[in-house]
């Protein structure tokens, strides 16, 4: 039986020393590290993604601050709010809460932030530094950065001889997760739809990261005996129980399957989710540190 990664505990336990981080860097320097939240319209999810992260923020002793827009705010009006954010000293890291209505161009509006305050990775700066190994002054994208902590937790920070497979290719969990995953010197496959014979391919890892958003794609005969399983998918399904039918959460891995192949899996919910705010938090620590000229 595999080990079940608590994400939930190894995020309050990370959150916890940069709370104490942050407590010493105001003390010692009084900087205190600010976090600016902007977003637009009424999505139930963002709404509850937002309120979780100034909640953490707030924790962690940070100057906390939220700029909520109408859904039917201008491009230009949007920009004007970043530009303001972007020239506040007092803001070390600005987060656009995505999607964004249609109308809004989501890749003129995360390119507006700074690079320096970027702290969700998505500035084509950082991405073009995560991608050279360039990091010690990047951002790294929150999720693939969250993943790569319970992964380092599980097998240490160098996967020299580790085959490394992920699912998905997108630009804030695929592409940066498989270049987080090079760096650490693994061997390296991202996956596809396109992938022929997907789980032949996945079977050959000894990391295996699922990250496509299929509900329980992921199933036991997929999973290379003794791997390590991160699963990224959030995906709410309809379930039967005692003749009701009940919304639930759920991966893109079958969790029960895996937990019976695997060496440790991560949950759904509770593993990955509570990794990515706990990882925005110590970006956000680390912008407050690089505009000081502070060493950690």
């Amino acid at each position: 039986m595999a080990t079940r990664i608590d994400g939930k505990a190894i995020a309050e336990e990370r959150t916890a020393t940069i709370a104490r981080e942050t407590a010493e860097l105001v003390a010692g320097h009084g900087v205190r590290p600010g976090l600016a939240v902007v977003i637009v319209g009424e999505d139930p999810a963002s709404q509850v993604y937002v309120r979780n992260k100034q909640r953490t923020a707030e924790r962690c002793g940070f100057k906390s601050v939220k700029h909520a827009l109408p859904a039917d705010v201008s491009q230009n009006e949007l920009l004007g709010v970043i530009g303001d954010l972007n020239a506040d000293d007092s803001i070390h890291g600005i987060l656009v809460q995505l999607p964004l209505p249609d109308g809004l161009d989501e890749t003129t509006i995360t390119q507006a932030v700074l690079p320096a305050k970027d702290v969700d990775g998505f500035h084509y700066v950082n991405v073009g530094k995560l991608a050279a190994g360039a990091v010690a002054d990047a951002f790294v994208p929150c999720t693939p950065a969250g993943c790569m902590l319970m992964i380092e937790r599980e097998l240490g920070k160098d996967l020299s001889g580790k085959s490394a497979v992920v699912i998905g290719r997108s630009n804030i969990v695929g592409k940066p997760m498989a270049a987080l995953l090079l760096a650490a010197n693994a061997t390296v496959t991202v996956t596809h739809s396109r992938t022929s014979d997907l789980p032949d391919v996945a079977r050959q890892a000894d990391i295996l990261v699922a990250a496509v958003g299929r509900p329980n794609m992921v199933g036991a005969s997929w999973i290379k005996p003794g791997a390590i399983v991160i699963d990224v998918g959030i995906n709410r399904i309809d379930v039967d129980e005692g003749g009701e039918t009940r919304s639930r959460l759920t991966g893109d891995v079958d969790f029960d399957g895996a937990m019976e192949v695997a060496a440790a899996v991560t949950p759904v919910p509770g593993g990955v989710g509570p990794m990515t705010i706990t990882m925005l938090m110590d970006n956000t620590l680390r912008a407050a540190r690089l505009a000081h000229g502070i060493h950690a």
